[in-house]
């Protein structure tokens, strides 16, 4: 019977540990009320010139010759 309360007493105490550091590392209310604005979108600008092909995926396979 004595372990089940120390057990008991051990879950509250890390319990109470991760509710503590929940708080501390947590977003702050503020945050929670007013959330940051993405930053605006800046129109991109138009390529001047076509763009080249895109290379080749994967591995690249040579001959090697046997000697």
């Amino acid at each position: 019977m004595r372990s089940q309360s120390t057990a008991g007493f051990l879950g509250a105490l890390v319990a109470a540990i991760a509710l503590a550091a929940a708080f501390i590392y947590g977003p702050s209310p503020s945050q929670l009320r007013n959330p940051t604005q993405p930053a605006a979108v800046q129109p991109q600008a138009a390529p001047a010139a076509e763009a080249a092909p895109a290379a080749p995926r994967g591995p690249v396979i040579r001959e090697v010759p046997n000697n």
